[in-house]
């Protein structure tokens, strides 16, 4: 699962990271989700995707992706995360699973760990300190009055052995090296890119305790991602694994953990 993550890389850093074409007259509105420490689900994320002509864009939607066969975007339930095992099939995703795939940068993402009755926040990034590639599905949908909202969502997958401490989900990371690949929509469906949608490395990401504070999404500052203790080891007890049953209907991942 994914519900919160962190940007604080330069607009400059992420152009130069995933190479996109700068456009003077967008890029703007794209440094309004830089230095960003607390992102939520209904906040503007920035995302990457390529045309038929393989340049890449980067631009912003909004995190929770509405199907474009989607009558009222009030009514329409919260679909920030989409399962990658599933994702391909699911009416809400299989479209953009097909035609608008895309990566959403992020310097780490948050997970939570109950300790009782509280519930202890993690920032996971990468040991490395680079930045990540989640990948992402896009969608744009049309009201009946002419409006047009821009949206997206994160593929997640099963839990790594440092994930699955805290919980039996995770972002699919995707290697730089495969970004392409992702992106290649043109030439690649989803049966050819599903292999790329697999837990990470289990020594790719490091978890550290942090504040509190991050619990809310009021709260958006540098200090949320300070170290509070050492990072979790990667033989902790781990979560149980919860393999949720496949439906035909379309539900946004319970958030219970998460907040």
């Amino acid at each position: 699962m994914c519900g919160r993550f962190v940007l604080i890389e330069s607009l400059r850093a992420l152009q130069n990271l995933f190479g996109y074409r700068y456009d003077p007259t967008y890029e703007p509105r794209v440094l309004d989700i830089s230095h960003r420490y607390n992102i939520a689900p209904t906040q503007p994320i920035a995302i990457v995707d390529a045309g038929l002509d393989g340049i890449r864009h980067a631009r912003l939607v909004r995190w929770g992706l509405i199907p474009a066969w989607t009558k009222d975007a009030q009514t329409q339930s919260l679909l920030f995360n989409a399962r990658s095992e599933t994702a391909a099939d699911k009416p809400s995703f299989r479209t953009a699973m097909r035609h608008r795939r895309c990566l959403v940068p992020a310097s780490g993402f948050y997970e939570w760990r109950r300790m009782g009755t509280a519930k202890m926040p993690y920032y996971i990034r990468p040991r490395d300190g680079s930045t990540m590639a989640f990948a992402g599905l896009s969608e744009t949908w049309l009201g009946s009055d002419g409006s047009e909202i821009d949206t997206g969502a994160i593929l997640t997958t099963l839990a790594n052995k440092l994930m699955a401490t805290l919980h039996d989900r995770m972002p699919v990371i995707l290697d730089p090296k495969d970004w392409d690949e992702w992106l290649d929509c043109g030439n690649r469906r989803p049966r050819d890119v599903a292999h790329l949608l697999r837990p990470a490395a289990d020594d790719l990401l490091e978890a550290i305790p942090v504040s509190e504070r991050a619990n809310s999404v009021a709260n958006d500052d540098e200090a949320l991602i300070a170290p509070l203790a050492e990072p979790l080891t990667i033989d902790a007890e781990p979560v149980e694994q919860k393999i949720a049953p496949t439906s035909d209907k379309d539900e946004p991942p319970a958030q219970g953990s998460l907040f």
